[in-house]
């Protein structure tokens, strides 16, 4: 499995099939795999092995996904992408509520699956990491070094998706981008159309760092087009 540098994903899933496609799958592809087969074990074995990555279904027994979910963030800001069954969009906006990484639905194909994986490990690297300095717009101060959002000088608790969307928003001021556009610069992927995920994000940004939420001077909706940061 080559040395310590191997990058390791936690696979938590009560179907044996899709633990064993999805171990194969990234084992071929040059990832340490850990499997879980429920949310108590899953914790166990996170504590153990501290992935880079897990991989988390939220149909779970013992404990379900979103419960393990939160225990994970926690203790660290691990990546995961949730896997849910078609119907569970209500869990799956709570996930990404819950600052998720990314999510497929099933049925997925493992390509997908490795795919997400890899956008999201590249985005959770510091390489990746934003340096352009300190934006500054009227008290709300957006650091790229540290990845930090200040209001007012109280620092702002964002997790790592809402700070890249906020991030490439506030260094385009004025510049309407689209949901879609979004989703492929933050998300790192072209979405069959589903754009909920960047309302959610939207909204939660908007909640924590507007005076007023509902009447947003930074992040604004462009009608019949997406939104725009604006200065």
């Amino acid at each position: 499995m080559g040395g310590m540098d191997t990058t390791r994903v936690l696979v938590v899933d009560d179907e044996p099939m899709v633990r064993d496609v999805l171990a194969r799958y990234l084992e071929k592809e040059g990832f340490g795999v850990e499997t879980a087969e429920d949310g108590e074990r899953a914790l166990a074995v996170y504590e153990a092995t501290r992935p880079d990555l897990v991989l988390l279904d939220l149909m779970l027994p013992k404990l379900d996904g979103l419960e393990v979910f939160r225990r994970i963030r926690e203790q660290a800001a691990t990546p995961v992408i949730m896997l849910t069954a078609k119907g569970e969009e209500t869990d799956r906006v709570v996930g990404l509520e819950l600052g998720a990484d990314d999510y497929v639905t099933k049925p997925f194909s493992p390509r997908e699956v490795i795919a997400r994986v890899r956008a999201v490990l590249r985005r959770s690297s510091p390489r990746g990491t934003p340096a352009s300095g300190v934006l500054r717009f009227d008290g709300l101060e957006i650091d790229g070094p540290r990845r930090e959002v200040r209001r007012g000088g109280e620092v702002v608790r964002l997790t790592r998706k809402e700070f890249d969307l906020l991030h490439l928003m506030a260094s385009n001021p004025g510049r309407a981008f689209t949901r879609a556009e979004l989703l492929e610069d933050v998300w790192d992927f072209a979405w069959d159309g589903d754009t909920a995920t960047v309302t959610v994000h939207v909204r939660r940004l908007r909640e924590k760092i507007e005076e007023d939420p509902s009447n947003p001077v930074h992040l604004v909706t462009v009608w019949g087009v997406g939104y725009r940061f604006d200065p």
